[in-house]
């Protein structure tokens, strides 16, 4: 091994690196603030309450007890920024993306929907317009609208005007009817609940009466909702996830930058004064991913600095760990760069490739959004894709807090995605022009 050549040629490529400071700077810089972007949108590291609302239309049709309490329900949720319109501008805000749905209450929503609910028949179709590129919105809407419409509707039934209605009809309907089993069950229920209605409707007058709203079915629970991150009372911070995409696409980025080089040294005769040279073609090979892998890693350290010092990203978990699945995947990007240089023709068509190649791990391995939000069959793909582990590896050595034990598999992967990467620079590497 020709050690001096070796150091000469790595510290001629870091040279070169630093010579167009235009391009460092972009190479650190840009990562920074797209990931910032992101992070941003994905919570930010927990200390702003600007939470995103979810804007939907109610378009009450209706104008019944019952609908005007459902729409006065989902304005208070926290979930929602509610808008009372009409139909058609609702379906015209939906279209133009400025509402993520709208809910129209149909007429004859309230006095339907209460004997609905004890026979089960002539239920009234609420129409649910959805923004098609917002669906897991429209899916939170519906859920909502579900229980605050099961909770109003029930308390009209017991406690309303329309429930005392109903259920004297339908009691002397089931009096002119055949007695059976049935028919005795559904008048017990019907007494049962006119006396509950008849209860309401004299406590109607007491003192402090006016502020009750009467009885009605909710759901029998409630939801405390805790974060598990790497430590207790500690909240998510988005940008951690965020700087991990983005370092890993920007150092891949800088792979194929390095590629590149390799083929302008071709097409500019450089090549020919280093097969002149007494270097050998594995001091070369090495030479140039030392280089590339030093370069990575100088990215991979400015970029986790500026998220550390600005950001508040943290290594809450294993330091052996963060800094492992790091140099593994710095070692990937340098036979990721290698192997393109191998395989391409020409600077231009082989960046051209190379760029989409990067694009398309990046997004599959979860570098722009979390895996999570996959399909299930993409997510099962992902895991074929070393940028999926190189992202899942810094995320469990930041804010998850995960032990070394959990950065094992994902620099297992990456160094032997650069072993397949450099095996097949090593077959397709040729010396002559």
């Amino acid at each position: 091994m020709n050690t001096t050549a070796i150091v000469a040629l790595v510290r001629t490529d870091i040279r070169l690196y630093f010579s167009d400071r235009r391009a460092v700077i972009v190479g650190v810089l840009v990562p920074i603030l797209i990931a910032a972007f992101f992070g941003y949108i994905f919570g930010g590291n927990g200390a702003s309450g600007d939470a995103g609302k979810i804007p939907i239309a109610v378009v009450d049709e209706d104008q019944s007890s019952v609908s005007r309490a459902i729409a006065a329900d989902l304005a208070t949720d926290k979930l929602l920024q509610v808008s009372a319109l009409d139909r058609a501008t609702a379906r015209a805000a939906v279209r133009a993306g400025k509402q993520n749905a709208a809910a129209v209450i149909p007429k004859g929503f309230g006095e339907r929907t209460t004997r609905a609910l004890f026979t089960g028949q002539d239920k009234p179709r609420v129409e649910l317009l959805v923004d098609p590129s917002q669906t897991s919105g429209a899916r939170v809407v519906e859920g909502l609208l579900a229980q605050y419409s099961m909770q109003e509707i029930s308390r009209a039934a017991f406690t309303g005007a329309s429930g005392r209605k109903f259920i004297d009809e339908s009691l002397t309907n089931l009096e002119n009817q055949q007695s059976t089993a049935s028919n005795a069950d559904l008048e017990d229920l019907l007494r049962a609940a006119r006396k509950l209605n008849q209860q309401a409707n004299a406590t109607a007058g007491a003192p402090g009466a006016g502020r009750r709203r009467g009885f009605g079915l909710s759901i029998p629970y409630t939801v405390a909702s805790t974060e598990v991150t790497a430590r207790e009372r500690t909240p998510y911070n988005g940008y951690a996830h965020a700087f991990a995409g983005m370092t890993v696409q920007f150092i891949l980025f800088a792979g194929i930058d390095a590629g590149v080089l390799l083929l302008l040294t071709r097409q500019r005769g450089i090549w020919q004064r280093l097969r002149s040279a007494p270097l050998r073609r594995s001091d070369f090979m090495l030479a140039r991913a030392l280089a590339t892998t030093l370069i990575s890693l100088f990215q991979f350290t400015l970029i986790y600095l500026a998220a550390a010092l600005v950001f508040t990203v943290r290594v809450e978990g294993s330091w052996p760990g963060f800094l492992g699945v790091g140099i593994a995947f710095c070692m990937l990007n340098a036979a990721f760069g290698l192997m393109l240089a191998t395989l391409g023709r020409s600077a231009p068509t082989t960046r051209g490739f190379a760029s989409m190649a990067t694009l398309l791990l990046v997004m599959i391995g979860g570098a722009w959004v979390p895996a999570f939000v996959f399909p299930r069959w993409l997510q099962s793909a992902s895991l074929y894709v070393p940028t999926r582990w190189a992202v899942d590896g810094l995320d469990g050595a930041t804010w998850r807090g995960l032990p070394f034990d959990a950065a094992v598999a994902p620099i297992i992967v990456l160094i032997g995605s650069a072993a397949v990467c450099l095996a097949i620079a090593i077959w397709r590497f040729r010396w002559e022009e």
